[in-house]
């Protein structure tokens, strides 16, 4: 049975987002422009999202998305007067990808930006604008009197009630959410975002002195690796040597899910080695798994709203993927769920 989702839902005076990522908190400080209470649950110990970054000696490596671009005017517009204009800058990196074995070819010219000093600065400047409950997870919806919705976390707490739920959790999450609230039909309008979700190991790797120079981040021509970034070159660091951020790609990260981080750090450096043409061995070494890092569906709807239920889901996997896409998809909810024009 096809979810009816054709039309707003009137009078929501409180929404719940769950998940403090860019779309969780984009759709929280819009509802909240509108009047709405609005409360944020974050599992983690603070926000980020795919916007993560990990503490490292002297200072911090992106281990998330690497870079984001502008597209619509409006994202710009909503980062300079919510999170503020000192809390990104552009990355004026040299880009290149390669084509063949030591053979490479340079970006195409693109603004590219970055959070300042590190990735998170975004989300923790807009999650200071927000009611955010952290280090509680959701495990379940229950509907509460007149059909409002009360959140029970996995330490049986209870929040509520709310008139609306949102929810920004990458599809496998929301959709074991979903089944455990007995939301099946709405679980299972997940099922081919699900198939599409693709992981991601990430290595951050410091060297004492630079393994390569010829650019800052780089596509790589690999079975292993997609990416490789000198973090350290971003504005805002201030590192001793270099941390360079490797991702691996969405094939081998699948073939390799359950590999030690040990070997999988020692195959994407070896992989970087031959990239390269560097010899140098790192000296610091941290490894993070992505198991929800992209999705590979071209069907992207932008965001889904139930107006029934009353359960929205944004994300970037509704959006084209790209850290933009996660505010496209929060403000297009936003906007259908009639909020912004009632």
């Amino acid at each position: 049975m096809m979810i009816n989702n054709s039309h707003s839902s009137p009078n929501l005076r409180s929404v719940a987002i769950i998940g403090s990522g860019l779309a969780g908190l984009t759709a929280a400080l819009l509802l909240q422009k509108t009047g709405r209470r609005v409360t944020v649950f974050e599992k983690s110990r603070g926000p980020g999202g795919r916007l993560a970054a990990k503490r490292v000696e002297g200072g911090s490596a992106d281990i998330g998305a690497q870079y984001f671009t502008i597209r619509n005017p409006g994202f710009q517009q909503f980062l300079d007067e919510n999170a503020g204009t000192d809390s990104y800058a552009s990355w004026n990196g040299h880009f290149g990808y390669q084509v063949a074995p030591e053979q490479w070819e340079p970006f195409p010219d693109e603004a590219r930006y970055v959070g300042v000093p590190r990735m998170t600065a975004i989300t923790r400047a807009l999650s200071e604008k927000a009611t955010v409950i952290a280090q509680t997870r959701i495990a379940r919806l229950e509907t509460a009197n007149h059909g409002a919705w009360t959140l029970v976390s996995t330490d049986d707490e209870r929040f509520g009630p709310f008139d609306a739920v949102v929810i920004t959790a990458p599809p496998a999450q929301a959709q074991d959410l979903l089944t455990d609230s007995q939301l099946v039909t709405l679980a299972a309008e997940l099922d081919e975002p699900v198939r599409h979700v693709q992981p991601c190991w990430a290595v951050a790797a410091h060297f004492s002195h630079p393994p390569f120079d010829q650019y800052d981040g780089m596509r790589v021509q690999s079975d292993i690796l997609s990416w490789a970034g000198n973090n350290s070159s971003k504005p805002g660091r201030d590192d001793a040597g270099q941390w360079w951020v490797l991702h691996a790609t969405s094939a081998w990260s699948r073939a390799n899910v359950d590999t030690p981080a040990e070997q999988v750090a020692s195959d994407m450096i070896r992989e970087f080695q031959d990239a390269t043409g560097s010899r140098q061995q790192p000296d610091k070494l941290l490894t993070h798994r992505w198991l929800y890092a992209k999705s590979s569906d071209s069907d992207t709807p932008g965001h889904r709203w139930f107006p029934d239920q009353r359960i929205g889901l944004a994300g970037d996997w509704l959006s084209g993927g790209r850290v933009e896409g996660a505010f496209n998809s929060a403000s297009g909810l936003v906007d259908e769920m009639g909020i912004l024009s009632d």
